[in-house]
């Protein structure tokens, strides 16, 4: 593009609630319904990322991205799906990244993983977490992710976690066997 950078265009959601034409909130289940209608439009369209949020509150519909982006995967060709954002901090780096892993294989490569701290701190109480650890949480739940995204065995060790020692994560778009498995 004569020395211009390519731009990609993308859409994110919380799955916030609406209202009805008499004024009601729509319920949850239709407002997840709204979203996944909405990625395969962007989908249609063109668009390059579709992402989905996540909250514990009652003002927003989605409190399992993954859920709803495996939705979409299902009715989409191309658009890129992604979490907008995984609150890290109050959830298992190694659940994270089991679940991205499957829904990249659903995807067909098309899955990717923004981690954050995220807007709100609904989740912290109802997962069980101090608020008084919010930093701490992160920064060793952002660490474990990355040993997990390069190392094969994962050895880790944290003070907010169980550590790992000599553990292995299997992606489901790579089968990686322990030896004698094959």
């Amino acid at each position: 593009m004569n020395g211009m950078t390519d731009i990609e265009f993308g859409l994110d959601t919380f799955g916030g609630v609406t209202r009805d034409a008499g004024g009601d909130p729509v319920a949850h289940p239709q407002v997840i319904r709204d979203v996944v209608e909405q990625a395969v439009l962007a989908d249609s369209v063109g668009l390059d990322f579709f992402g989905v949020g996540e909250h514990h509150r009652p003002d927003f519909a989605v409190s399992s991205p993954e859920m709803v982006l495996a939705a979409i995967a299902s009715r989409t060709e191309r658009i890129r799906l992604g979490s907008a954002v995984t609150v890290l901090s109050s959830d298992d780096p190694v659940r994270v990244f089991e679940r991205f892993a499957t829904l990249d294989a659903v995807s067909n490569g098309r899955a990717e993983i923004v981690a954050g701290r995220g807007s709100f701190i609904e989740s912290f109480p109802l997962f069980g977490f101090d608020l008084r650890q919010y930093e701490e949480l992160f920064e060793e739940r952002l660490d474990l992710l990355s040993q997990l995204l390069k190392e094969r065995p994962v050895t880790w060790q944290g003070s907010t976690r169980a550590p790992l020692e000599n553990q292995r994560v299997f992606l489901a778009r790579r089968v990686v066997c322990p030896p004698g498995w094959e």
